[in-house]
């Protein structure tokens, strides 16, 4: 994995959340500064986060805890979730005009 893939799903995902990084911060409830998601977005070099951030940063970027442990070149831990299916949520409009 590259260096930077840490640092590319933050970014993605605060954008895709249409969150600041202080709006992500609160939602972290204080589990997550708003500096250290300054630095995962903003570090030109390497962004590292401990195993125990990957709980509460996957939960702050609304993924699964293993899509930040693999960016981060963590560990994975078991996913009871893992085995379930999931599909788009879309939702359809039915009528016309």
């Amino acid at each position: 994995m590259d260096s930077k893939d840490l640092q590319d799903l933050v970014r993605r995902r605060l954008w895709e959340l249409g969150l600041t990084v202080h709006e992500a911060a609160l939602r972290a409830r204080g589990a997550v500064a708003p500096e250290v998601l300054d630095r995962l977005t903003r570090s030109p070099g390497r962004a590292f986060i401990s195993p125990r951030m990957a709980a509460h940063l996957a939960r702050v970027l609304d993924v699964p805890e293993n899509r930040v442990r693999r960016a981060a070149r963590l560990p994975e831990v078991p996913d009871l979730r893992e085995d379930e299916p999931t599909g788009p949520h879309l939702r359809l409009l039915r009528g016309g005009g």
